[in-house]
């Protein structure tokens, strides 16, 4: 398979991995130490990662962490950063938490660039849409940005179909970044055959549903005060039992290509679409090195539409909140 990804209709190239940074900093109850995470993210670039993946939302640590992690070879690397969701209550469910004005866009990406110590964003995305701000308006302000040269392009993250129709008619979208995984496979029937038609590429978050997929983890294991796998039905007794025949899969998959459960989850992503690139993130530097070797493991036309044909006689329990 090709180890690396054109982005969107841009000539900037990327690997067929990234890295997420958000388990760096949130969602999982703890703020890992600076030292450790820039080193982390230097080693996940001398293995091999190229592009990394962060937000202001995920706590103003986790750009400066990346930014000085990637000073040394800025250049080397294809940042991508997010703006649009302007307070933590977002996730409370405050949809005034959500800004995507003119002027709002100016003052974010601009605190962006300072955090990250960069004059600029690889790939600027929209974290989620603002109701109050017409999709035109949004794409008007990116030609401004990438004429400016502050950002290189432009993308979404969990905005409609249409929505993205009318931003890409005024200024081309280069990247649509969603959850996708074996548990989370919606956008198959939507997203891919948009993604064909308009030249974007697919970012796959949680292509490991948040380690599930790795294996890991069992109706037992106890979780930090502040992870949200605690509440998340997936790592449930429930859906645990519920997705058996799919770990069976997956293990089986893993025993034939001497892989990890996690490695088949990436390699089976990667080899799907050209344009699909997964981001895992990971605070473990064995992990790092584990989830990018996914690009060497090969998995052949036959062996997916096995995977396909097991997968279409599998009612998977996905990743709801409890």
């Amino acid at each position: 398979m090709e180890k690396t990804r054109k982005l969107g209709q841009t000539e900037i190239e990327i690997a067929a991995i990234g890295y997420g940074c958000m388990g760096q900093t949130h969602s999982y109850g703890v703020v890992e130490a600076e030292e450790d995470m820039v080193s982390l993210m230097q080693y996940a670039h001398e293995v091999g990662y190229t592009f990394f993946d962060t937000a202001p939302i995920y706590g103003e640590a986790n750009e400066r962490y990346l930014g000085k992690a990637v000073a040394p070879f800025r250049n080397e690397t294809v940042i991508a950063t997010k703006f649009g969701i302007v307070d933590e209550s977002f996730f409370a469910g405050n949809a005034e938490a959500l800004s995507s004005s003119h002027e709002s866009i100016l003052e974010q990406v601009d605190a962006s660039l300072k955090r990250l110590g960069t004059d600029y964003i690889d790939l600027y995305y929209q974290h989620r849409i603002d109701p109050k701000t017409e999709p035109e308006e949004v794409a008007e302000t990116m030609a401004e940005l990438i004429k400016a040269g502050k950002i290189r392009a432009w993308g979404v993250s969990f905005a409609p179909v249409e929505y993205i129709r009318r931003a890409h008619r005024v200024c081309k979208i280069s990247a649509v970044e969603n959850m996708y995984s074996f548990v989370a496979r919606n956008d198959e029937e939507t997203y891919f055959p948009l993604c064909e038609e308009l030249g974007i590429t697919y970012v796959s978050a949680c292509p490991l549903a948040k380690g599930y997929l790795s294996n890991r983890y069992s109706v037992g294991t106890k979780y930090r005060e502040g992870d949200w796998r605690a509440d998340i039905n997936l790592f449930q007794k429930e859906g645990i039992d519920a997705n058996l025949d799919l770990m069976e899969l997956i293990l089986d998959f893993a025993d034939r290509k001497q892989a990890t459960p996690a490695q088949i989850a990436l390699a089976w992503e990667i080899t799907k679409k050209p344009y699909l690139v997964p981001i895992p993130g990971t605070t473990k530097k064995d992990r790092v090195k584990e989830n990018f070797d996914a690009v060497t493991v090969e998995l052949t036309e036959t062996e997916m539409r096995e995977i396909e044909e097991a997968l279409s006689h599998m009612d998977i329990v996905g990743m709801g909140r409890g």
